[in-house]
């Protein structure tokens, strides 16, 4: 019998025993991004995907061209495991809205570090 690290957010994920449904193309990806609400460590799942720069799949309820466009944003985050996960973690519905595509006539498109909590 093998140990499980029960510390690791894998371990309580969704979609644990899902095999590969994370990794579907692009008509099915809806589907799976709603698998993803709820899921008890979608931030934990998110973060990673983010520090790592994992290329493919659904991760934390975005898809690698929301990521990409996320990472494309925000060169300027060290952990994104820090900031979606820390103390003081940033809501996913902010992520996600931070991560929409940016319409051509927008003026400049939303940063995450513009949606910091400010002190009070």
């Amino acid at each position: 019998m093998t140990t499980v690290d029960v510390d690791h957010w894998a371990v309580l994920a969704k979609c644990r025993n899902t095999n590969d449904v994370l990794f579907c193309e692009s008509s099915e990806q809806k589907q799976v991004r709603e698998f993803c609400r709820g899921c008890p460590v979608r931030a934990q799942c998110l973060a990673d995907a983010l520090d790592n720069k994992i290329p493919w799949g659904i991760w934390g309820g975005m898809t690698e061209r929301e990521r990409r466009a996320l990472l494309r944003r925000n060169t300027d985050v060290d952990s994104w495991y820090g900031l979606l996960c820390g103390d003081d973690p940033i809501d996913l519905k902010t992520v996600a809205e931070a991560a929409a595509p940016v319409q051509r006539s927008a003026a400049t498109p939303v940063r995450l570090r513009s949606l910091s909590k400010v002190p009070t």
